[in-house]
């Protein structure tokens, strides 16, 4: 067995936070640009991102950012977790915890963050996000409309810059 040996080079680490107010109940609203810029900032060369909705009833999906597959998304979601269904979660008398005031009826919007789960990490080559020709970063709301927290963390290694 042949050793190999790696040169480690220090890890650098760049976060930004932004606030996105949507619009609609159920809305995808393209991130790239946004998470793009933030690559370019971090002068991060190599790595990974991580974008994250700081929600349970929003979170980021790697798509095409088309208008009728997104009109079809919406329509899969209201098929398999309906707005109007029967959810626990919406039985507030059964809850047995406080209620906030402003509180929705919003369990639909909750099995459709999880039906959806979460981009992964998003490689950065050569100062670029590594997404394929027709990828998206999206945001994808599910109980709008509302104000929304976007977090991106880019961890790797920094080119240098004089």
């Amino acid at each position: 067995m042949e050793a190999v040996g790696l040169a480690v080079e220090a890890l650098a680490m760049h976060h930004e936070r932004t606030e996105i107010v949507t619009r609609e109940r159920t809305q995808f609203v393209d991130l790239t640009p946004w998470v793009r810029a933030c690559v370019q900032r971090s002068r991060i060369d190599r790595g990974i991102v991580l974008v994250r909705a700081l929600h349970t009833t929003a979170t980021i999906v790697v798509n095409e950012n088309e208008p009728l597959l997104l009109e079809d998304l919406r329509q899969m979601l209201e098929r398999l977790a309906p707005e109007n269904g029967t959810y626990a979660h919406d039985d507030f008398a059964r809850r047995g915890e406080a209620i906030e005031p402003d509180e929705r009826r919003n369990g639909h919007s909750h099995a459709r963050a999880v039906l959806l789960g979460s981009a992964g990490p998003v490689g950065v080559t050569d100062g670029v996000l590594d997404l394929g020709r027709w990828q998206s970063l999206l945001l994808a709301e599910l109980d709008g409309p509302r104000r929304r927290s976007i977090s991106v963390m880019v961890l790797g290694t920094r080119r240098d810059r004089a």
